[in-house]
């Protein structure tokens, strides 16, 4: 069963909603529920994930990256020494 409830929303966010909708008739309840869905996350990092990421940040801290920059230049060397 549905419940009622009546809240205050500023005018900026309520025609933000508006234009949230898939359609001119659809409720905003069915747009809050949409915007709530996609807030959460179905897939959860693994632990080895997190692990993987909390290294590449402290690889990135004590420095230990190439830039774009360096990338690009090793790659143009190793299509020269293909060609």
């Amino acid at each position: 069963m549905a419940a009622t409830t009546t809240i205050c929303l500023d005018p900026k966010i309520k025609d933000m909603l508006k234009g949230l909708k898939s359609h001119p008739e659809e409720s905003y309840n069915s747009v809050v529920e949409r915007l709530v869905n996609m807030s959460y996350d179905h897939e959860p990092l693994s632990d080895e994930t997190i692990k993987k990421i909390e290294e590449g940040l402290k690889d990135i801290k004590e420095g230990k990256y190439y830039t774009h920059e360096e990338v690009w230049k090793q790659l143009d060397k190793e299509e020269e020494c293909t060609q």
